[in-house]
C-alpha cells in the first residue's frame, strides 16, 4: 500500500489514516506533498487523487481518498488489527464520534489549525470555538465513562486516530479543558493521545 499525505507539521486529515495504517503494522510507502506551494501543490496531489485532496491511499488499482473511508477500508482489510471494537454498541458510538469530528467543529479547525511546529502559547480563541470544544470535552467524557477508557472506546481505535489532531490543537493554542467541563479524565486522555508511538513518530517526522 501506499499513502499519499500532506505536509505532517499541518495536515491533520492525512495524520488521521496514517495513524490507522501504522496501527496495522504492515508495512507502507509513504508520499509526502509539501502543502501551500500555491498550484503546484494541487498539480501535485492530482497525480495521485481523484479530489486533488490528501490524504489518499492506494492498494494496487484502488485509490480511496477521503480520511474516513480510508480508516474504515483499513479496519475491513486488516481485521487483525481491531481499529474498531468487537463490541457493536461501542462501535456505532466510536463511528458517530468520528464521523461528528470530520463534519463538525468547523470553528476549531478554521481557527486553531494544526501547526505541530509552533510553540504551544494561549490564545484569545472565539465563544464559536470555546463551544467547539466544550462539545468534545463532553464527547470524550462520556465515551471514557463508558468505555472504562484508557482510549474512547477502551483499546486504541479510529474514534482516537480523529482526536489525536484535536489534542495537537488544545496543546498548540493553551487550551486548558479544565476550563471546559473537564474533571480530569478528558485532559488525561488529550496527553495520551499525544504519547502514542505512533504519534510521536509522526510528529518527529514533521519537525525534522
Amino acid at each position: 500500500m501506499e499513502i499519499v499525505v500532506g505536509t505532517k507539521k499541518w495536515s491533520s486529515w492525512s495524520l488521521r489514516p496514517w495513524l490507522a495504517l501504522k496501527r496495522t503494522g504492515q508495512p507502507f510507502k509513504e508520499t509526502v506533498i509539501e502543502l501551500r506551494q500555491a498550484g503546484a501543490s494541487e498539480a501535485e496531489i492530482a497525480k495521485h487523487s481523484p479530489s486533488h485532496l490528501v490524504p489518499a491511499l492506494k492498494d494496487g488499482d484502488l485509490v480511496v481518498w477521503d480520511s474516513l473511508a480510508i480508516c474504515e477500508y483499513l479496519a475491513e482489510t486488516f481485521p487483525a488489527a481491531k481499529l474498531w471494537p468487537q463490541d457493536a454498541a461501542l462501535r456505532a458510538l466510536g463511528r458517530s464520534a468520528a464521523a461528528e469530528m470530520h463534519s463538525g467543529f468547523s470553528s476549531l479547525r478554521g481557527e486553531c489549525p494544526m501547526a505541530l511546529e509552533v510553540a504551544p502559547a494561549a490564545v484569545a480563541i472565539s465563544e464559536a470555538t470555546q463551544k467547539d470544544v466544550r462539545k468534545i470535552v463532553e464527547r470524550w467524557n462520556q465515551l471514557l465513562k463508558r468505555s472504562g477508557g484508557p482510549f474512547l472506546l477502551g483499546d486504541w481505535s479510529i474514534a482516537d486516530a480523529f482526536y489525536t489532531p484535536v489534542a495537537t490543537r488544545f496543546r498548540t493554542y493553551g487550551i486548558h479543558l479544565s476550563d471546559y467541563g473537564d474533571t480530569g479524565a478528558a485532559g488525561a486522555y488529550c496527553e495520551r493521545l499525544l504519547q502514542t508511538p505512533e504519534f510521536l513518530a509522526w510528529e518527529a517526522d514533521s519537525l525534522a
